[in-house]
């Protein structure tokens, strides 16, 4: 699963590079060659959502979501360890939860041919799909988390047994 969230995080950071360059090129094509620009807005909008949820495993794998970490920092080792399954548990169920309500979301859109309603109608399922494989990802990122504090191969938080404020 880590190689999994790595690699999502390169292609995540991929689309943000991506992003930059059709946002130049748009300012390029509307301020110096005073020509419209058709497709750029939506694709940076859906790189930038697809970047946002296919990052995410990344992110809690590298442990650079915002969390709050002083009771950790103030209780024991055992402590630390209940309170990372609390709220690893709480992050899992409302990530399957998400994930429940995207399935069908994507679905429709794939199943009715949606597209977007400017000139490039862009098909909406392929960029509604970030958000349930971003979902099930991070869902699964989870799982790993759990299970390497409760085999112990991963300390809660990242903090070892003696670290204490």
């Amino acid at each position: 699963m880590h190689a999994i969230s790595r690699a999502f995080g390169v292609f995540s950071a991929g689309l943000i590079l991506l992003s930059v360059g059709v946002i130049c090129q748009m300012v390029f094509v509307r301020a110096v060659l005073g020509q419209s620009s058709i497709w750029q807005t939506e694709f940076v909008t859906f790189a930038l959502i697809a970047a946002t949820f296919l990052g995410a495993p990344y992110i809690l794998l590298t442990g650079g979501h915002v969390n709050v970490d002083v009771l950790p920092l103030m209780a024991g080792h055992e402590t630390r360890r209940r309170l990372h399954f609390a709220g690893s548990i709480l992050a899992l169920a409302f990530c399957l939860l998400f994930l429940w309500g995207a399935v069908p979301w994507w679905y429709e859109t794939w199943a009715s041919g949606q597209t977007t309603s400017t000139i490039w109608r862009a098909r909406l399922w392929i960029a509604y799909l970030s958000v349930p494989v971003g979902l099930a990802l991070l869902a699964l990122q989870y799982v790993a988390e759990i299970y390497a504090v409760a085999t112990g191969s991963a300390l809660p938080f990242g903090l070892a047994p003696d670290d204490r404020i």
